[in-house]
């Protein structure tokens, strides 16, 4: 059975990727599984009350993305898609690359911000960062076209 990865951050254009996902999954009669990372807050400073709360706020957000990945995943469920859902916390990238290593994922599917290529160089883009290290074809969702 194929297996279709499919790493969502409950942007915008999430609803969009799963929609794809969902889509690829059913055609070749797979199993999409949903991944969200959470990243734990950058602290830029020696303050050590931010460290305190630290792992409050990983908790919070740990709670938060479960139960959306439980929303999105008995949603696919219901119509028919082969759906289960993994939900970690760290660096997006290495999780990633590691679950579809991990899974034997035919497929990644997920988005893209379309941010410039000034961004993606200066602070990196997930997605750019998936293509160079995936071990299967990555499918990229684009961002909806803006309406002039």
């Amino acid at each position: 059975m194929k297996t279709i990865l499919t790493p969502v951050d409950f942007s915008a254009l999430s609803a969009s990727v799963i929609k794809a996902a969902a889509a690829l999954t059913q055609s070749v009669k797979g199993r999409l599984v949903l991944l969200h990372v959470v990243q734990p807050p950058v602290i830029t400073s020696e303050y050590g009350a931010v460290m305190a709360n630290l792992q409050e706020i990983v908790a919070i957000s740990e709670k938060t993305a479960a139960r959306q990945l439980a929303r999105v995943e008995r949603r696919l469920k219901a119509g028919g898609v082969k759906t289960s859902s993994i939900l970690l916390t760290g660096g997006p990238i290495p999780h990633i690359i590691e679950q579809a290593a991990k899974l034997r994922a035919s497929y990644i599917v997920m988005g893209s911000h379309g941010r410039s290529a000034l961004f993606d160089l200066l602070a990196g883009s997930t997605t750019t960062g998936v293509i160079k290290k995936a071990p299967c074809p990555v499918v990229i969702v684009p961002p909806p076209r803006k309406k002039k």
